[in-house]
């Protein structure tokens, strides 16, 4: 049962406190009410609420002086002010120092949902628990997602995580080891396609003292590092044909051979890999070769891109402002909602790399404690959006087309092949090559 957001109510006003109440339970929310600055101070060392709607004018400590309060003393905890006194001077003063919203009294129906809402939105606990605290999300395709890594990240066996550049593929990896029984034993990631084909050989396998020029003494490789561990294999669509068939033969055998050796070392690994690439196309141009590629997917997780989860844009970006905040001394305190809107609008053709970025550039930057828009404005405009290439854009077609005649169909794949034009087997390919489970819709028809 999903638990009713909390909201803590400040108002010295005991009339208005009791009908303002009344109306926010009957809108599904569990209130707990005060009638002081300071007797909500008291409250909030025993519990903390979602959120805290406050009046702004109270005798003793007023609505600004219990938000500083809040501030110091519960870091994250939205505040919305209410005043009959309502003036722009107000509004821009509340604004400015960090509060999330500013109602006036008689306080519009519609206006309350929406700030409570927004506020909420940023407030309440992500969909997440103890296995994958890494990931953070409220979207319904990531927690679909989620569920799935979370049946297979004990299992051993090979998972490959697709997905566009910059969308969170390691930290994916990561949190599956992690929940993994290999936990306790390293985890090592290696890029694939930063190496030169040589030096990325030894790196992968490892070589023996004088096995080329240079090598003056022995080097194990990830293999043989990430013993009883994870190795991940980030990029590994770049492997050249040489290499493939070398990293083909050491998962079969579970045994590697180090460059100028001449015996094999039993391995004890779990391979998980990555890409951007779309290696179904590669197989068929015969540049990936497809006995690996199913050795290396037993299981494909694709990641969704950050404008495909709009709903954790707010959520990444105050996670990251919190972290930079811990790393480095820093005045900004959070963002205004109108600089989460546009954060939330924004197209992140980077992803959450990019969003990561951008929150960064805008703590450096920051001449206020509240990151505004104008400051975001120039920063977006300054990070620029890269041109697709056909490819990319003939494979972003292709996958909104699919999930819409997936959507049509609700799931059924011979009418969807038949309105596209294609055999099921076709469909099929068109489906793995994307990542996506026909299945997923079944299920929603079910609902």
């Amino acid at each position: 049962m999903k638990r009713k957001a909390r909201i803590l109510l400040v108002d010295d006003d005991v009339s208005l406190l009791k009908l303002l109440g009344l109306r926010l339970k009957s809108e599904g929310f569990a209130v707990h009410t005060a009638a002081s600055g300071a007797e909500a101070l008291e409250w909030l060392e025993q519990e903390r609420p979602d959120l805290v709607l406050s009046d702004l004018r109270m005798d003793g400590m007023d609505g600004l002086a219990l938000f500083d309060r809040i501030q110091r003393q519960h870091v994250g905890l939205p505040v919305v002010i209410m005043t009959a006194h309502g003036s722009i001077t107000d509004a821009v003063s509340a604004t400015r120092s960090g509060v999330f919203g500013f109602l006036t009294k008689p306080i519009d129906k519609e206006e309350l949902r929406k700030t409570i809402n927004g506020a909420l939105a940023v407030s309440l606990p992500a969909m997440t628990d103890d296995w994958q605290q890494r990931i953070i999300t409220r979207s319904p395709v990531m927690v679909a997602l989620l569920e799935q890594a979370r049946r297979m990240a004990p299992l051993d066996i090979s998972v490959m995580i697709t997905g566009p550049s910059g969308a969170g593929k390691a930290l994916m990896a990561q949190t599956l080891h992690e929940a993994s029984p290999r936990q306790d034993h390293p985890f090592i990631a290696l890029n694939c396609g930063t190496i030169t084909e040589q030096l990325l050989e030894s790196e992968l396998f490892g070589h023996v003292k004088g096995a080329f020029a240079g090598a003056t003494s022995d080097h194990p490789g990830v293999f043989l590092s990430a013993a009883g561990g994870t190795l991940l294999l980030e990029e590994v669509g770049e492997l050249t044909p040489a290499l493939q068939g070398k990293l083909l033969q050491t998962l079969a055998q579970q045994q590697v051979r180090p460059l100028g050796a001449t015996r094999s070392i039993k391995t004890d690994v779990r391979v998980m890999s990555s890409t951007n690439r779309d290696l179904v196309t590669a197989m068929e141009q015969g540049k990936f070769r497809e006995d690996l590629f199913y050795r290396l997917n037993v299981v494909n997780l694709n990641l969704p891109a950050l404008q495909q989860r709009p709903e954790d844009i707010p959520l990444l970006a105050r996670q990251a402002l919190e972290q930079l905040k811990q790393r480095q001394q820093t005045q900004v305190t959070g963002f205004a909602p109108e600089a989460l809107s546009m954060l939330a609008a924004a197209s992140w053709p980077g992803n959450v790399r990019q969003l990561l970025n951008v929150v960064e550039q805008a703590v450096a930057m920051a001449s206020a404690p509240v990151i505004g828009t104008q400051l975001l404005e120039g920063i977006l405009a300054d990070s620029g959006e890269p041109f697709p290439t056909f490819n990319e854009a003939r494979a972003e077609f292709e996958r909104l087309y699919l999930h819409k005649i997936l959507r049509m169909t609700e799931g059924n794949v011979s009418q969807a092949a038949g309105l596209a034009g294609r055999n099921r087997t076709d469909f099929y390919k068109l489906l793995n090559r994307h990542g996506i489970e026909a299945g997923t819709y079944k299920e929603k028809r079910k609902e």
